[in-house]
């Protein structure tokens, strides 16, 4: 879009809220269809509904900072504003209402706490605003509408009846995130791979390593026509114990039928009431979409195969976990994983993208370790962790 207008007022909003801003644009939060006045927030708020549909909290936009707050109080009704990120108007919004909210409420309607140690509050905390406006609004997002336009394409392209949903991080992808996605491809015609894309995500596996990693998988290992990836801005309202509640959303808006989630999953929220077992889905109301919890997975040294405790007689001391964070802090030390946790070659990615040019004299190295022609070629540095591991799983010599 243009610059703004002359004279005309605006307010600034980062990229995490015009990503936001534009999900509802798009109808992927339906049924919400704009930013609400405070009368409908405080009762969304109250009752966790709108229109008869759960929703966790209010949706209002409430920007910081000292300018904003002064534009915001200065409006008159029906007066129309530009919505500036990075310096660049990216919409319009016409205010039909600017009331006043308490940040520290807001964050714990979003988290379900207050507490300043929890890092979600922090960052939340630093982009809220004490005001907040409710009017229609127009923002130039195109992202989420390609995104929109190929899983349409991926479903036409198949004749698919039935999509699954999976919401993944996978960082990094590894072996108990295959053995989900099979067992989902085997109930269904297509998957949509949502791969997490949260703001200021920490670099040391960011989108584009992931997706290639995922990208690798599918190509290599599954029926490719029947799975399509695509990014999810992970912006701050599906942070804390909403995120299932908005990924069902969110799954369903972009046409999925199912949505597959670990039994582990933080935001299940299980809890006992009069002796029953529940969680967060036995309270939502208004969903169409179907929502599945898939089993978790361990490598069990007895089977030899990856195992959930339903399929597995032999207790857990016999279980590999695949705990992420564990095998990804391997990965930062320099060390590959052993071939039962992470594929070989999604390791041989992530380590040349951690260690680059790690090696002083890579092709020496080829040369006096690994089999091969003979001659001295070129080799990457992840051609050189693929046949490590190899030889890491070489069996005749114990």
């Amino acid at each position: 879009m243009g610059s703004s207008r002359k004279n005309r007022k605006a307010i600034h909003i980062d990229k995490e809220a015009l990503s936001t801003l534009a999900l509802v644009q798009e109808g992927l939060l339906s049924p919400i269809e704009g930013l609400m006045d405070e009368k409908t927030a405080e009762e969304v708020n109250h009752t966790k509904l709108y229109k008869g549909h759960s929703f966790p909290f209010s949706f209002i936009l409430a920007p910081k900072g000292r300018r904003n707050e002064e534009v915001l109080v200065s409006l008159e009704p029906n007066e129309e504003i530009d919505l500036i990120t990075d310096d660049k108007k990216v919409g319009w919004l016409r205010a039909k209402e600017v009331f006043r909210i308490d940040p520290m409420e807001r964050v714990k309607e979003i988290y379900g706490t207050q507490s300043l140690s929890h890092p979600g509050v922090q960052a939340t905390l630093k982009r809220l605003g004490h005001y907040a406006v409710h009017g229609p609004f127009h923002v130039e997002y195109p992202a989420i509408g390609k995104i929109k336009e190929s899983i349409t394409r991926a479903k036409n392209r198949i004749g698919a009846k039935r999509t699954s949903a999976l919401m993944m991080a996978a960082r990094p992808l590894h072996r108990a995130h295959e053995r989900l996605i099979r067992t989902t491809l085997d109930r269904c015609d297509l998957i949509v791979v949502f791969l997490l894309k949260p703001f200021g995500e920490d670099n040391t596996l960011p989108y584009e390593l992931r997706h290639r990693s995922m990208e690798y998988f599918v190509k290599n290992y599954l029926p490719a026509n029947r799975v399509v990836i695509v990014p999810l801005e992970y912006t701050y309202i599906f942070a804390g114990y909403n995120e299932v509640i908005l990924d069902a959303l969110v799954a369903e808006n972009f046409g999925c039928d199912e949505l597959v989630i670990g039994q582990n999953h933080a935001g299940l929220g299980s809890f006992y009431d009069k002796n029953h077992l529940q969680s967060v889905f036995d309270r939502l109301q208004g969903f169409k979409i179907e929502i599945s919890t898939a089993p978790e997975y361990a490598y069990c040294d007895i089977c030899r195969t990856l195992v959930s405790s339903r399929t597995c007689p032999h207790g857990e001391h016999h279980h590999i976990s695949y705990h992420a964070d564990s095998i990804l802090q391997l990965l930062r030390q320099g060390l590959l994983p052993p071939a039962v946790l992470v594929r070989k070659e999604i390791s041989a990615m992530i380590l040349a993208h951690l260690f680059p040019n790690r090696f002083e004299n890579l092709e020496k190295i080829y040369y006096d370790l690994m089999p091969g022609s003979g001659l001295l070629e070129h080799q990457s540095e992840e051609d050189f962790y693929i046949k490590l591991m190899k030889l890491y799983q070489t069996t005749s010599l114990k």
